[in-house]
């Protein structure tokens, strides 16, 4: 089934009520970043305040804070103490899932990288957090050697993995990935319980129930590194802001790749950059009436 209903991007994304305030349109944490990967927390954190997020809060190593800070002054910021080499110290658990739970949805893994410290952390999140939690990258990557901590999960699990991050989580390859999409996708959605995003050309959104959509909406100017970031940021608000983890999911898939299809006309697929399509969500909004 391709993702075509407009009745998705309705319930995803309701009329703001004229009484709106940050407190009732949600609270997202974001937890990503990593010393040499401040790009991705930007991104990701920036794409969520696009969709209308009440508030984000990002948590991400102390050392690239001034960095983020300065360049997105809209977020709340949650500086935290690092390793050595400058990535997210397992220390912080115990904060963060204090944190976590004065919010409605949680994304990680955008730049976060793969150490002790981070499989420690995203495995915490998993077992121990029980609302909405997007996982992408680098948090997918942390548990690659083990996808079954999943089914141990008390939250709702969106996972938006590219064709090499799942090839890992299911011990295959991106190419036999792409061979055979729609039901790899919906066979782990379906196996583990969560709602399985996989990414590129016609992105697919699997849920647990058997339901799966192909989205068509994108081009190839997307194919650079940050554009998954973008997607993670504009899920996670949904997610943060009250829509249903599948309706989440599809709706930013789709306004996603309405936003690089409006970049690439503006700019041309070679110039295009991911925050490029941050710059066109409003454009994609009121393309599709929602904004």
């Amino acid at each position: 089934m391709e993702l075509t209903d407009r009745n998705i991007l309705r319930r995803a994304i309701p009329e703001r009520p004229d009484d709106a305030n940050k407190g009732t349109m949600g609270t997202l944490l974001s937890i990503c970043g990593c010393y040499g990967m401040a790009g991705a927390a930007m991104l990701e954190t920036k794409a969520a305040l696009r969709m209308g997020i009440g508030l984000n809060k990002c948590a991400l190593p102390k050392s690239i804070y001034p960095i983020v800070a300065q360049r997105i002054p809209e977020s709340v910021y949650l500086p935290l103490a690092e390793t050595s080499d400058g990535k997210i110290s397992s220390d912080n658990i115990g904060y963060l899932l204090s944190e976590a739970n004065r919010c409605n949805a949680v994304v990680i893994g955008c730049g976060l990288s793969v150490c002790e410290d981070t499989k420690r952390l995203v495995n915490s999140f998993i077992e121990n957090y029980d609302k909405y939690l997007l996982l992408d990258a680098d948090a997918l990557n942390c548990i690659a050697d083990n996808p079954g901590i999943l089914k141990k999960s008390k939250s709702k699990i969106v996972i938006t993995p590219h064709p090499g991050e799942f090839a890992r989580l299911i011990g295959s390859s991106p190419y036999d990935v792409n061979a055979d999409r729609e039901k790899l996708s919906a066979r782990f959605a379906k196996e583990y319980g969560v709602i399985t995003v996989l990414k590129g050309a016609g992105t697919v959104i699997a849920s647990p129930e058997g339901r799966v959509l192909v989205n068509h909406t994108g081009n190839s100017g997307m194919a650079t590194g940050g554009s998954g970031d973008v997607l993670a940021g504009m899920a996670g608000a949904l997610l943060a802001e009250g829509a249903e983890p599948f309706d989440a999911a599809a709706a930013a898939v789709y306004l996603h790749g309405l936003s690089g299809d409006i970049a690439a006309e503006k700019l041309g697929k070679i110039s295009m950059l991911p925050s490029d399509l941050i710059e066109c969500i409003p454009g994609a909004l009121r393309k599709c009436g929602v904004s």
